[in-house]
C-alpha cells in the first residue's frame, strides 16, 4: 500500500499549479545578509574548533556545548533563510488554495473562496473567503491572470472583480 500512497502524492503534487512569491529587493538583500552571516558564523566556529579545540578550556563540557550550539544556530539560520527563499509560493490544486511562506503553510478550501479582486489602483490581488478572511496574493503582475484562471478552473462560481482606476474631474484638471 505504501508505494501506491507515495505515487498518489507524486501525482497530486505535480497537478498543483505553483505561483512563486514575489519578494521585494529589500527582502532579497535581508535574506542574503542572513545567509552570509550564518556562513560566516559557521566558518568562525569551524576555525575555532580546528585552531583551539579544547585547549585553554576550564570545563571541556561547556566548550563542546558552545561549539555544538554555534553549529546548530548557524546551520538553522542558513537553512531557514534558504527555505524562505525557495519554498515561498501560492498553490492551486483540485480542492485547495495553499500558501507557503518558508515553513509556514496554510491551506484553504477553494469552495470557501467567495471572491477574487484585482485592484488596479494599488495593483493588489486579493482572495476573499466566505468568512470575510482576505488573503493578499503577492506574485508577479504578469501571473495575475494565470492565478485567477487556475482558481476559476476549479470553481467557476467564484466572483472575479476588477476595481479599475477611474477618472474624476479633478484628474482632468491636473492633466492640462
Amino acid at each position: 500500500m505504501f508505494p501506491l500512497d507515495f505515487a498518489k502524492g507524486m501525482v497530486y503534487n505535480s497537478a498543483m499549479k505553483i505561483f512563486r512569491y514575489k519578494f521585494t529587493r529589500v527582502i532579497y538583500i535581508l535574506i542574503a545578509a542572513v545567509m552570509a552571516i550564518a556562513l560566516a558564523g559557521l566558518g568562525v566556529t569551524l576555525w575555532q574548533v580546528i585552531a583551539f579545540g579544547l585547549r585553554h578550556s576550564a570545563v571541556e563540557a561547556f566548550t563542546i556545548l558552545r561549539y555544538v550550539l554555534q553549529f546548530i544556530v548557524t546551520t538553522a539560520l542558513f537553512t531557514i533563510s534558504l527555505l524562505f527563499l525557495t519554498a515561498s509560493y501560492y498553490g492551486v490544486d483540485e480542492k485547495h488554495f495553499k500558501t507557503s511562506f518558508g515553513f509556514l503553510k496554510t491551506r484553504y478550501d477553494i469552495a470557501d473562496i467567495d471572491e477574487i479582486t484585482l485592484d488596479r489602483a494599488t495593483e493588489k490581488l486579493s482572495v476573499i473567503l466566505k468568512n470575510d478572511t482576505c488573503v493578499n496574493v503577492v506574485i508577479k503582475r504578469s501571473e495575475y491572470e494565470n492565478f485567477v484562471q487556475a482558481v476559476l478552473d476549479v470553481n467557476p462560481k467564484i466572483e472575479y472583480s476588477i476595481k479599475s482606476k477611474t477618472s474624476t474631474g479633478g484628474d482632468d484638471e491636473k492633466k492640462s
